[in-house]
C-alpha cells in the first residue's frame, strides 16, 4: 500500500504522507507559485517527474531521483520543425495545430522488463518515447504522421490532446493511447503501426451520420486493469464505456447516478469489474449535481453503481475533478482525488469513507500515488 501522494496544482507541487492511524497530511510543498500540470513516478527506478505549464515560456520537465527532496530540470520533448508546405489545421476550428509542446498530459513507465522505457503524451496529440529514463525523448512519428491524425479535433482544451497511455504489463510493445478528440489507438508492435479501437463508442455531439465515427470520439480518460489488460474502462464525453476484448468492441454503461458525465476513471488493479468515477452535471455546467460531491463505484462491470458519500461535502460543493485528478494505489484499497476548488480527499477502504486532507490547496490538476 502506498504511503505517498503527489498533488500537482496551479500553484505548486504538494507531497502528502500517511501517518498515524491511517491519517494523511501535507508533508512538503515545492515549486510554489508555478503551475505544475502533471506529476508522475517511475516505480522501477523511483524517479519522480513534475511537468511545468509556464504559459508563454512553454512546458518544462523536472525530475527527482531522491524521493522529491531535490529536483533538477531535465530534457523535455521537442517536436521537429513544421515543414513550410505542411497543412495541419484543426478541422473544426480551422486553426493551425502547433508543432510544439503546449502541455505534458501523461507520463507512464514501461514494464520492469524494459528499464528506462517511458511514454509521454502531449497537447497537441503527440506521443513521445524515452529509452533512457527521461534523459532524452523522441517523437513517435508513426502516430504523428498518420493521415487520420489530421481529423483529430480539439475538445475543451481547444487542441487535440493525448491524455492516456495504457501499457500492457505483459508486453511493452502493446500500448493503448487515448486522444481527445481522436479516439483510442492500439499498437502491438512497439509503435511501428497503429489501429483505431473505438468501435461501439458514440459521439452524440456530432451529426447523426458521424456519431459512430471511430476517429472523432472524445474519450476523456482510459484505465486498464493490470491483472486483466483486455479490460479497459473509458470515461467518455458521452458517458461511460467498457471493453473486455482489448478495444475491439466497446459497450456503453448506463445507470450511474446522478450522471455518467465526468473526466476521471480508475479500475481496481486485480478486479476488472470494479471501477470508480467522479460524476459531474454535463456539459455546460460541469459541477456536481445539486452541489453534492460523490464518487461512483461499480463492482459488477457496470450493471449497478454505488454512490460513495461518507466524508464528502453534500451542501454547496462545486468541485470538479479533472481527468488526472483521481488515482488508485497498487493495493486497490486506497484512492485519492483532488478538485478545482483545491480540495483533496483520500480513502483507505475503497471509497467507503473519505478523509478531507485539505480544502485550501490551489486548483488541482493531477493526483498520483508514488
Amino acid at each position: 500500500m502506498s504511503d505517498r501522494i503527489l498533488v500537482a496544482s496551479k500553484k505548486g507541487l504538494f507531497t502528502i504522507r500517511r501517518g498515524r492511524e491511517q491519517r494523511w497530511a501535507i508533508e512538503r510543498a515545492d515549486f510554489l507559485g508555478d503551475h505544475i500540470s502533471l506529476a508522475a513516478g517511475d516505480p522501477r527506478s523511483g524517479a519522480l517527474f513534475a511537468a511545468f505549464q509556464h504559459g508563454h515560456f512553454g512546458a518544462k520537465l523536472h525530475r527527482s531521483t531522491d524521493g522529491g527532496l531535490s529536483w533538477q530540470e531535465t530534457a523535455k520533448p521537442e517536436y521537429p520543425e513544421k515543414p513550410k508546405d505542411e497543412v495541419d489545421n484543426d478541422p473544426m476550428r480551422g486553426t493551425p495545430i502547433p508543432w510544439s509542446v503546449e502541455r505534458v498530459w501523461d507520463i507512464v513507465a514501461g514494464t520492469p522488463r524494459t528499464p528506462g522505457l517511458l511514454w509521454l503524451g502531449t497537447i497537441p496529440g503527440g506521443l513521445f518515447r524515452s529509452r533512457d529514463g527521461g534523459d532524452s525523448w523522441e517523437l513517435v512519428r508513426s502516430l504523428w504522421d498518420l493521415p487520420e491524425r489530421k481529423r483529430w479535433v480539439g475538445g475543451g482544451a481547444d487542441l487535440p490532446g493525448l491524455h492516456s497511455i495504457c501499457v500492457d504489463p505483459r508486453d511493452d510493445d502493446h500500448v493503448f493511447v487515448g486522444v481527445s478528440c481522436g479516439g483510442v489507438w492500439e499498437t502491438t508492435d512497439g509503435a511501428k503501426s497503429w489501429t483505431v479501437r473505438t468501435r461501439g463508442m458514440i459521439a452524440r455531439y456530432m451529426p447523426p451520420e458521424m456519431q459512430g465515427d471511430e476517429i472523432v470520439q472524445d474519450d476523456h480518460r482510459l484505465a486498464m486493469c493490470a491483472a486483466h489488460p483486455e479490460t479497459i474502462w473509458a470515461q467518455h464525453h458521452n458517458g461511460i464505456f467498457r471493453t473486455t476484448d482489448g478495444g475491439r468492441q466497446w459497450e456503453e454503461i448506463f445507470g450511474a447516478q446522478p450522471s455518467t458525465f465526468g473526466f476521471p476513471v480508475v479500475v481496481h488493479p486485480r478486479e476488472p469489474d470494479t471501477a470508480w468515477f467522479v460524476p459531474a452535471f454535463k456539459d455546460e455546467k460541469r459541477i456536481p449535481l445539486d452541489g453534492r460531491l460523490v464518487v461512483n463505484r461499480t463492482r459488477d462491470g457496470g450493471r449497478s453503481f454505488e454512490q460513495l458519500r461518507k466524508g464528502l461535502p453534500q451542501v454547496h460543493a462545486y468541485d470538479l475533478t479533472y481527468r488526472h485528478g483521481l488515482d488508485i494505489d497498487e493495493s486497490g484499497d486506497c484512492l485519492a482525488f483532488g478538485t478545482t476548488t483545491g480540495s483533496l480527499y483520500v480513502s483507505n477502504d475503497g471509497g467507503e469513507q473519505w478523509q478531507c486532507v485539505s480544502e485550501h490547496l490551489p486548483p488541482i490538476d493531477c493526483v498520483r500515488f508514488a
